[in-house]
This record gives C-alpha cells, structure tokens and sequence, in this order.
C-alpha cells in the first residue's frame, strides 16, 4: 500500500482487514465512475468517511467539538478567522457548505474549512520562492498519463467557469487556465471543488499546481487537478518564464488566425440560436463590438453562450475580452471578413474607458429599402407562428409576422427559426436592431423588415426616454379591444380587423365544406359574449380544429368583421389569435363568469312561458322521456342521428329534438339539462317543441339552478295526471288514461314509407315511387301500427299505437310481422284480434282529428296491459 493510502487504513483498521478496504476502494472507483479523475487516495477517503461517519455531521447535537479535538488542518484554518466567528459558528458553516456540495464526493473537511475562510477574509496569495523542494520538470518534458505531477508556470489566460452535468446527472463546473513556462505549454483543467483556488489568481501570475495528472486533451496535454490538489504562488524568475503583458489590440488592427485581447462595447445582443451538426445539437450567439476604430462579431458557442446570461451582458456594456480567437471568413456578402470567436479565452463585464455608442433607431415611416437598420415601437399585430417545410432539402422551418408600430407608420417584421419563440404580446415594446427592410408590396406601408442571424430583439427594454415611453404609452392604449356591444354599431363593413375578450357561450361541431379548386375547407361557428352583448364567429381550418370549450374565457385578436343580412359576424382566419385565458387572467380583465352572462343575455324561461320563434332564451328541466336514436343517410351520403326527448319543470313539459352529436349523448331519465338559445316551433300536432340547434348549447344545470327544480318523482306526478275520457281537452299533454280496448282494426297495421323522406308510399307489386319526393326504390321502410278504439266508464276515444308501442302492445317485433306477412302465415291477425277487452295504462297527448272531428289519444309510454 502506497503511504498516504496506509494512513487512511489506519483510521479503520479495527474494522475492516486490509483486503477488504482494498475491496471497498475498488466499488467506489467503480461506483463515481462518471468522474473520470478519481484516484486511490480519493477512493481511500470515502471508504473512511463511509465507517466513521465523517461526512454526515462534525459534531454532536449534545457536545461540540473543542479545539484540542480538531485535526491540525482544521484548527490552522479555525485560527484564520477565530477573530470573526466562535468555534461553534465556525463548524455550522461547514456543516451548510457540506450540505451545498453533498452531490460532490470528493470535499473533505478541509476543502469546506477553506470555503469558510475563503467567505470571511481575503487571503493574500502565498508567495512560494524557488526552493529545490518546489522545482519542477518542465512543461516540454511532462509526459502523458502521468500521476502525482506538480507543474508550474506563467498564467496566460483563465477561462470562465463552464457548467456540465455528470452522467448521474450531477451538476459540476470546469475552468481552463493556459500555464507556460520557457519550454511550452499546458493547460491546467480546474474542476468543481478546485476552482475555488483560482479566487486570487490572475493573468500573468507564476503559479505552481501540486498532485496533478497529466492527460491527453483536446489540443495536446493537459493537467487534471485532483479534489487534493493545492496551488501555491511562485516568485518571479525571467529566466523560467515568459514575461507576460496584457496588449489590448484595437479591433481595426486585428490579424487573422491570431489571439487577442480587446476591450469594447457591446453594441448588439442577438438571440441565442440552435443548430444540428452530427446528429447533436448545438447552440450559438453572435455579439456586436465596437471601439473607437471599428466594429467586430464575437461568437459563442455551445456551453459558452450561457456567459451572456451568467455575467448578465446587455447591448451598451463594456467588456475586456482575453485571449479571442481571430479568424477570417466570407460574410454573407461574399466579402472576407474577420470575426472573434470565444474558445479558452475569458469575458470581464467592466467599466472600461470606451466611447459611448448612441444607437441610430430610425423612424418606422421613414424607411426604405435598407440594411441592418433599427426600430423601436409597439407590437401593434401579432400572428402565431407557421411552420414551412423548405424546398431546398424537405427540412422544416419556422416564421412568425408581427407588425410594429410608432408615431410615424406601421412595418411588418418576420422573425425565423429560433426568433419565434420569443415571449412577444401584442402591445409590448419591443426593439430591433440589424433588421434588413424590403420593398413588400402585400403590405399597407409597403415595406417590410425581416431579420436574420445576428438581429438582436429586445421585448419591453429598459431605459427608454421619457418622451419614447410616452410614445409608446399613447400607441399601445389605443390597441385595447373592442366591446362586443359595439361591433353592431361601430363597424359597418367588410374586413376591418378587430380584438376582443369573452366567453364562448355555445359552439357547434366542424363541418367540411368544398371549395371552387375542389379542395377540402373546414369551419366551425360559436357565439361569443361579453357583459355589453354576443356575436356569431366563424372558425376557418385549421383554427376550426382548435380545442375550445363552452364557459372558457378568450382573448380574440385580428377577428376580421363579415356583414350579415342583418348582424355582423367575425371571421376568425389563418391571421387570428386565440389565447385562452386563465379565471385569474379572465377576472382581471373584468370578464363576468358564465353564469353572470348568461343572465345578462338569456331570459331564463319556465316551459309554460315559452312561445313560438322565441330566441335568447335558457330552459332547465328534467329527462321525463327518452326515445331511440334514429339514424339516417343525407344526401351527401353521411350518416345522421336524430333523437326526441321530452323534459319537464313544474310548470310543464316539452319535446327537445336533438341532431347528432347531440343526440348520441348519453341521457338518463330523471337527468337535468339545461338548454342554451334552442329553436322553438311549432310540430305538427300544432305543439310547441324545443329544436336543439347550431346555436344552442346543452349543458349541465348549476346546484343553485337546480334548487328550484322537482325531483323526477315530484314531476312525474305532477305532469302525468290521471283523467277520465270525458274530461280530456284538446291542449292535455302525458295524461294518464286507463281504459279497456273495445275494438281493434287489423287489416292494415304495416305503413309503408319512403326511405328517403319518411311519407308514406302506396302499395306496388313492382318498384314504389314517392308522390312526395320523387324517390323510386325497391324496398319501402316499414312502421307497424295498431289503431284501436279504446273506452272508460265516461266514454270512448281512437288510439293508434306506432312502433315500440305496437311492438310492446302484441308482444312481437316489426322484424317478426313483416315476415309472417310476407309469407302469407297465419297468426299475427289473431294476436291482434286478443287485445280486444285487455285493460291498459298509458301516458299520451290529445289531438282532434279533423277528418273526424273527435279527439284522439298519441300514446306516449304504455305502462301496463292486463285482462
């Protein structure tokens, strides 16, 4: 065992043998495999901590440690600052640094010591003379693979920290710092719990770094500290060491393929862009400097680009830049070009003797064909963003259009790729530097402004004069949105843009339609409502395809106004925003809630008051009826659903007819609904009927709506009274009647119908014709039938029973008479001819028959039948 391993067995001898920490050290290099400098001495290290506990707390709750407990390297650093902070303060702060790094294996008592005396005083870097103990190979003769190597010489350049994450997902940082000596050069790579050595360091200082190892890197050897390492300051000696002198070069007098240092200002901050290169992702910014002798772009790459935010870089700082990387390219022009890219180097935001640079904005009605020019003004129109596929090579992109205004004119600016993901409403301030503005004849200003790769956006910058926010203030408070109440007053043509804010209160489905090329539309309409009043909108493919919801609020922008016979409506298109809004976002712009505009709009009817054409109206009732869904095919050849139920307060009842998807819901008896706006009309007994509608909403009743609605027991009672014949009316709807079948009529109980429109058709022996539309077929649709005469102790009345009830009168399917009939069997006359003196309850409307001139019964349910 190497000596410094030995000592760290000693600490636990008595508890493991020598092959088992050996062991033990195995796993945990093993174990922290994604560090890949962790060497025996670490690994003896955790073996310890992990026996002794050292790593969880440095005293006990009940007795702290006193001075004489402490190892001599904790008490040199205690002595430090034992001026500043008690004994007991002292170890608290490494017990909240030791929980700050408790992701990092490799931080030992000492290194936290430091981290406290490192907080509280500023040390003077130890100055180390070249004694033989301190001499050192030089950097030509280092040798890769290399272990427990002391180097040393001349700082040359100090990179910025890096952030990474280990493959366990730690987080960590790296800093490069360039040593040369007379022989060469190395660098020295700084890890997480060592960068804190660098806290005194500089450019040009003579350093010496112990126990490191020597590794090949990217560009030739490097030196990997160790979580041991220790870093000392060496005297100055000429003969050793390059002299090192900080020469800033002014950006005019930059040389290709050379480093330099520079100090300027940074003139424009360009949004960082993403890029693929291998199958990997990449990122890069490019910044605009300038000094008094030109200007120059400095790129960043990768982890690099996080710098601008680290050090927190805005256009109109000024920065020194060490060890930039100068190259020459073509720029997009064709023209060589010389740029900086940051690569080793190191960024210092400062205040630096720069000129002050007044960026020129220009006034938006001013401009005219030109590049790299600048604006700032108000985010007057605003269009989602659309992705393209490139015809180049079938990649996909992206652009986003937003027009900008200020008090001069309007402009249209185009964003691309990466551009469109910045966080843009319509009304911030926003501005752009290194736009290209173009000749752009669909535009009403005539030009536009697209921006490209090193155009810098800015949303709400900072320090605007007081006169440009006044500006802007004035521009921006006339982009309010409109009140629906107004849109049918104020806005009497076609196409005028408008914004609104709202709640949908109702909404049909997307129907397909087709257009003059033959090609496939889609489009959806809902009412949308505000306190002052509603108004139809018109959805248009794709943004018909949304997901909206009935009750939820929106934020309506570019709605274009469409004049109808006799309202105007909006169509919402390609250009139109819809941006639903939270109930925080909805009460603070004073949108009421649902319930509060509905009342506002609707009248809230009982079903007794209802009349004939009657709009604006909101029904609550209960599910009293529910009848089969019928389907049926349309003329397009799509298949339809229609169903009829009927619903009850406690001041009547009425028959809904539901289309479709409303039909397929799923209902139970007893169910509230509330309708939203249905059709009222008349059927064709001449009694009212409630058609749910495009315009109408289902919905389900609140608690409060329902408390003054019966209970399904209540209204079944309530609304199916028990009459006796003589006493019926012509207006008496679900009367109960009891009564004995007198008589019953056979000879014709299958109507026959034509598939197409449901009248009935005459006999044929060959193919029907339809009087009423015309259609031939061969097959007619059948309805069983039985007409009866039915009678109580007051008298008599016709009663003829159609389909399920037919069915559940004879106890036979339709299915089942239609085939005795065709085969001319016996025994569906004499199942009839049985009801004769049968006794039956039903529920049924009263209608007179004018051919007759009686009343007679519709049955509705039948709900006993005995002898």
């Amino acid at each position: 065992m190497q000596e410094n391993i030995l000592q760290e067995y000693e600490k636990v001898k008595d508890k493991l043998s020598e092959e088992e920490f050996l062991e033990e050290m195995e796993r945990m290099k093993s174990s922290n495999e994604d560090v890949d400098f962790i060497d025996d001495f670490s690994a003896a290290q955790l073996v310890v901590q992990n026996h002794l506990g050292v790593d969880t707390t440095i005293f006990d709750n009940k007795e702290k440690e006193s001075s004489s407990d402490m190892s001599d390297e904790l008490k040199q650093r205690f002595d430090k600052v034992k001026d500043q902070i008690s004994e007991e303060e002292f170890f608290e702060r490494i017990e909240k640094f030791r929980q700050q790094e408790i992701e990092n294996p490799f931080m030992t008592d000492t290194s936290l010591a430091d981290m406290v005396v490192g907080e509280l005083i500023t040390e003077e870097p130890e100055m180390v003379s070249e004694k033989p103990e301190f001499a050192v190979d030089t950097i030509d003769k280092l040798e890769a693979n290399s272990r427990d190597v002391t180097i040393s010489g001349r700082v040359i350049s100090i990179s910025n920290p890096r952030s990474f994450k280990t493959r366990k997902g730690q987080n960590g940082q790296v800093q490069n710092v360039e040593l040369k000596d007379n022989t060469g050069e190395i660098r020295a790579v700084f890890w997480t719990q060592n960068i804190r050595l660098l806290k005194e360091v500089k450019e040009g200082d003579i350093i010496q770094i112990k126990n490191v190892d020597i590794k090949e890197g990217y560009s030739g050897l490097e030196a990997n500290l160790r979580p041991r390492s220790v870093l000392v300051h060496l005297d100055e000696d000429p003969s050793k060491y390059p002299a090192y002198e900080e020469e800033i070069t002014k950006i005019a007098d930059i040389e290709p393929e050379t480093k330099v240092n520079i100090i300027a200002r940074i003139i424009r901050i360009p949004t960082i862009r993403s890029y693929e290169k291998n199958g990997k992702e990449g990122k890069v910014a490019s910044l605009e400097l300038q000094d008094d002798s030109g200007q120059i772009s400095y790129t960043l790459w990768n982890k690099n680009v996080e710098l601008i935010d680290d050090l927190n870089l805005e256009d109109g700082d000024t920065v020194k830049i060490l060890q930039a990387q100068a190259r020459e390219r073509p720029n997009r022009d064709g023209e060589n070009e010389i740029s900086l890219t940051h690569w080793d180097g190191r960024i210092i935001k400062g205040d630096y003797d720069v000129p002050e640079i007044q960026q020129e904005f220009l006034p938006i009605g001013d401009l005219s064909e030109q590049r790299d020019v600048s604006i700032i003004g108000v985010v007057s129109r605003l269009q989602d963003i659309r992705v393209f596929t490139r015809k180049t090579d079938n990649t996909e992109g992206k652009l986003r259009n937003f027009d900008v205004r200020d008090s001069t004119g309007e402009i249209r600016v185009t964003v691309w790729g990466d551009d469109t993901n910045i966080a843009i409403n319509k009304g911030d301030f926003i501005k752009v530097i290194g736009g290209d503005v173009r000749y752009d004849q669909y535009t009403q200003s005539q030009y536009s402004m697209n921006t490209n790769f090193n155009t810098q956006i800015t949303v709400n910058p900072e320090n605007l004069s007081i006169e440009k926010l006044d500006e802007l203030d004035g521009i921006r408070n006339e982009l309010h949105p409109v009140s629906i109440g107004q849109i049918q007053f104020d806005y009497d043509e076609d196409g005028v843009e408008i914004d609104i804010i709202g709640r949908i209160l109702s909404l049909e489905d997307p129907r397909e339609f087709q257009r003059d090329d033959s090609t496939v539309g889609i489009v959806r309409s809902a009412l949308f409502a505000d306190e002052s009043g509603k108004v139809r909108l018109s959805f248009w493919n794709e943004k018909a395809e949304g997901d909206y919801a009935v009750g939820e609020a929106y934020r309506i922008e570019n709605a274009r106004t469409r004049l109808g016979m006799y309202s105007v409506d909006l169509n919402i298109g390609g250009g139109s925003r819809i941006i639903r809004l939270s109930e925080e976002q909805a009460s603070a712009m004073f949108i009421p809630e649902l319930a509060t505009l509905e009342k506002a709009i609707y009248d809230y009817k009982k079903i007794e008051d209802l009349d004939e054409d009657e709009e604006d109206t909101v029904i609550i009732g209960r599910v009293i009826e529910l009848n089969e869904i019928r389907n049926f095919d349309r003329d397009n050849g799509d298949t339809g659903s229609v169903r009829n139920i009927e619903i009850a307060d406690d001041t009547g009842s009425i028959r809904v007819v539901l289309w479709d998807k409303d039909a397929n819901m799923d209902l139970e008896m007893g169910q509230p609904l509330k309708l939203q706006n249905p059709r009222l009309s008349l059927d064709m007994d001449n009694r009212l009927q409630a058609t749910v509608s495009g315009g109408t909403t289902v919905l389900e009743p609140s608690e409060k709506e329902l408390e003054d609605l019966p209970s399904q027991d209540e209204l079944m009672e309530s609304i199916f009274v028990a009459k006796s014949i003589e006493s019926l009316t012509e207006d008496d709807t679900n009367v109960h009647i009891t009564a004995t079948i007198k008589e019953v009529f056979p000879d014709k109980i299958l109507l026959k119908r034509c598939p197409n429109c449901r009248e009935s058709v005459e006999e044929s022996e060959d193919e029907y014709i339809c009087d009423n539309c015309g259609h031939t077929f061969d097959e007619p649709k059948y309805t069983l039938m039985i007409p009866t005469r039915v009678e109580d102790d007051t008298g008599e009345i016709s009663v003829t029973f159609f389909g399920n009830l037919a069915e559940e009168l004879i106890d036979m399917s339709q299915e089942e008479v239609v085939s005795i009939i065709e085969d001319e069997a016996l025994g569906v006359e004499d199942k009839i001819q049985d009801l004769v003196n049968m006794t039956i309850e039903i529920i049924a409307n009263v209608s007179f028959n004018e051919y007759s001139e009686e009343y007679r019964l519709n049955p509705k349910k039948l709900l006993k039948k005995y002898y």
